[in-house]
This record gives structure tokens, sequence and C-alpha cells, in this order.
């Protein structure tokens, strides 16, 4: 089992908290990489697939979006996933993550986490102050909700 943590990334916030992620299940050999370099075909039964994405226009960006379109139609079948984006806080905003959280369930994957957010300040950033470490704690749902997920 590998997971794989795919983003899309405008000012380098939500590549950060992927990294941050990937480190975070660096027992499970992850990788963070940008959607424009992910080969879709290195999914392989059981691994995670972790999307990030920023806000754009209240959606994810339309890459990611390109992306899980075409991994629609139960071609994420046996692939474990979850997704999160990056925002600013504000009384009204998108909702990208769970967007994406929808997009990986029609394409027949077996979500296990509810979609996250992370806070980057203003419109560019950066990360406002503990959300690495609010990364750091969700990769570590993310392992415990595969071990359970494992054992019988």
């Amino acid at each position: 089992m590998k997971a794989h943590i795919v983003y899309d990334s405008a000012y380098g916030n939500t590549k950060t908290v992927a990294e941050a992620v990937a480190q975070g299940l660096k027992a499970l050999s992850a990788t963070a990489v940008s959607v424009a370099a992910f080969d879709p075909g290195s999914l392989a039964a059981d691994d995670l697939l972790v999307v990030g994405s920023p806000i754009n226009g209240w959606r994810p960006t339309p890459r990611i979006t390109q992306l899980l379109g075409q991994l629609a139609n139960g071609k994420l079948k046996g692939i474990n996933a979850a997704a999160f984006d990056t925002r600013i806080r504000f009384f009204i905003h998108g909702d990208a993550a769970k967007k994406m959280t929808k997009m990986l369930k029609d394409g027949g994957a077996h979500v296990i986490s509810s979609p996250a957010m992370f806070y980057v300040r203003g419109t560019e950033g950066p990360l406002r102050s503990g959300e690495l470490e609010k990364a750091a704690s969700w990769a570590a749902e993310l392992a415990a909700a595969l071990e359970r997920k494992a054992t019988p």
C-alpha cells in the first residue's frame, strides 16, 4: 500500500499542506505530487489517494476537477481516499474538499475521512499559524483509519 498525495497549488500553500500530509504518512511511502505530474496508472488496490486543491471559484481547480473526472465511473474501486482544500477564513467561501470527496466517492473510492480544510491568511497566504500541525494530525487520523480498515 502506498499513499499518493496529489495537489494543485496557486501560491504554494496547498503544496505545503500536501507535503506535510506526505511527511505524516511516510510509513506508507507517501509522496506529494503536483496534479500535472501525477500518473493515475500508478494507483493500485488498497492505495491511499489524497487530493488537495485551493478553492478556485467556489470549487476545486480545473486541473483537479479534470483528474477526478478521468477517475470517474468506478475507476477508483479498491482505492482509499480523502480530500482537503486550502481557503481563507471568511463568512462565505466555496467548499472544494466536499466537492472532491463526492467526486472520489462517485469514482468508486472508499473515503476514509471527512473533508479537511486548511486556512491561509489573505488570498495568497501564508498558511495560518497551526495549520501545518493540523495537517500532521490529519495525516495521523488517515493512517489510523487505514489501520482500522486493515484489522478485521
